[in-house]
Protein backbone atom coordinates (compact mmCIF):
# COMPACT_ATOMS: atom_id res chain seq x y z
CA UNK A 1 0.00 0.00 0.00
CA UNK A 2 1.33 3.26 -0.79
CA UNK A 3 1.41 6.77 1.70
CA UNK A 4 -0.14 9.65 0.65
CA UNK A 5 1.92 12.27 -1.15
CA UNK A 6 2.64 15.67 0.51
CA UNK A 7 2.92 19.31 -1.36
CA UNK A 8 3.70 22.21 0.41
CA UNK A 9 2.86 25.34 -1.37
CA UNK A 10 4.12 28.74 0.63
CA UNK A 11 4.29 32.16 -1.25
CA UNK A 12 7.72 31.66 0.28
CA UNK A 13 10.50 29.57 -1.82
CA UNK A 14 12.53 29.79 1.22
CA UNK A 15 9.71 28.51 3.55
CA UNK A 16 8.10 25.99 0.86
CA UNK A 17 11.75 23.89 0.87
CA UNK A 18 12.42 24.67 4.51
CA UNK A 19 9.48 22.57 5.00
CA UNK A 20 9.79 19.87 3.17
CA UNK A 21 13.44 19.85 4.51
CA UNK A 22 12.16 18.99 7.86
CA UNK A 23 9.40 16.55 6.59
CA UNK A 24 12.58 14.84 4.27
CA UNK A 25 13.94 14.38 7.68
CA UNK A 26 11.06 12.92 9.95
CA UNK A 27 9.82 10.49 7.31
CA UNK A 28 12.74 9.50 5.17
CA UNK A 29 12.02 8.51 1.88
CA UNK A 30 8.63 6.73 2.37
CA UNK A 31 6.47 9.61 1.32
CA UNK A 32 6.22 11.26 -1.62
CA UNK A 33 6.66 14.40 -1.26
CA UNK A 34 7.07 18.00 -3.29
CA UNK A 35 7.09 21.45 -3.14
CA UNK A 36 6.96 24.93 -4.48
CA UNK A 37 6.57 28.42 -3.53
CA UNK A 38 7.32 32.09 -4.67
CA UNK A 39 6.35 33.66 -8.37
CA UNK A 40 8.75 32.35 -10.17
CA UNK A 41 10.96 35.72 -10.44
CA UNK A 42 12.52 35.69 -7.10
CA UNK A 43 8.84 37.40 -5.37
CA UNK A 44 6.60 36.15 -3.05
CA UNK A 45 3.54 34.36 -4.56
CA UNK A 46 2.55 30.82 -5.99
CA UNK A 47 2.34 29.48 -9.39
CA UNK A 48 -0.85 27.30 -10.37
CA UNK A 49 1.31 25.74 -13.60
CA UNK A 50 4.47 24.78 -10.37
CA UNK A 51 1.63 23.05 -8.02
CA UNK A 52 0.39 20.95 -10.67
CA UNK A 53 4.34 20.36 -11.52
CA UNK A 54 4.47 19.25 -7.44
CA UNK A 55 1.55 17.95 -7.69
CA UNK A 56 2.49 14.89 -10.62
CA UNK A 57 6.04 14.67 -8.78
CA UNK A 58 4.63 14.17 -4.82
CA UNK A 59 1.68 11.94 -6.60
CA UNK A 60 0.50 8.64 -4.89
CA UNK A 61 -2.71 6.31 -5.89
CA UNK A 62 -2.81 7.17 -2.09
CA UNK A 63 -3.76 10.41 -3.22
CA UNK A 64 -2.32 14.10 -2.42
CA UNK A 65 -2.23 16.34 0.36
CA UNK A 66 -1.73 19.80 -0.01
CA UNK A 67 -0.46 22.45 2.57
CA UNK A 68 -1.00 25.95 2.43
CA UNK A 69 0.58 29.04 3.83
CA UNK A 70 -2.04 32.07 2.72
CA UNK A 71 -5.48 32.32 1.12
CA UNK A 72 -3.71 32.61 -2.10
CA UNK A 73 -1.98 29.32 -2.28
CA UNK A 74 -5.11 27.67 -1.26
CA UNK A 75 -7.05 29.64 -4.14
CA UNK A 76 -4.48 28.41 -6.67
CA UNK A 77 -3.81 25.12 -5.28
CA UNK A 78 -7.73 24.52 -5.71
CA UNK A 79 -7.88 25.76 -9.69
CA UNK A 80 -4.74 23.84 -9.94
CA UNK A 81 -6.51 20.25 -8.73
CA UNK A 82 -9.51 21.65 -11.03
CA UNK A 83 -7.30 21.83 -13.93
CA UNK A 84 -5.82 18.66 -13.06
CA UNK A 85 -9.45 17.14 -13.52
CA UNK A 86 -10.75 13.62 -12.94
CA UNK A 87 -9.81 10.99 -12.19
CA UNK A 88 -7.04 12.18 -10.01
CA UNK A 89 -9.33 15.21 -8.44
CA UNK A 90 -11.02 13.39 -6.42
CA UNK A 91 -7.83 12.11 -4.69
CA UNK A 92 -6.51 15.33 -4.25
CA UNK A 93 -7.05 17.25 -0.98
CA UNK A 94 -6.24 21.20 0.22
CA UNK A 95 -5.79 20.79 3.87
CA UNK A 96 -6.98 23.33 6.22
CA UNK A 97 -3.88 22.85 8.86
CA UNK A 98 -1.08 25.34 9.65
CA UNK A 99 2.14 24.35 6.99
CA UNK A 100 4.61 23.42 8.96
CA UNK A 101 2.57 21.92 11.66
CA UNK A 102 0.63 19.81 9.23
CA UNK A 103 2.77 19.14 7.59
Amino acid sequence: MSNVGIVIVSHSPLVAEGTADMVRQMVGNEVPLAWCGGNGHGGLGTSVEAIMAAIDRAWSEAGVAILVDLGGAETNSEMAVEMIGEPRAHRIVVCNAPIVEGA
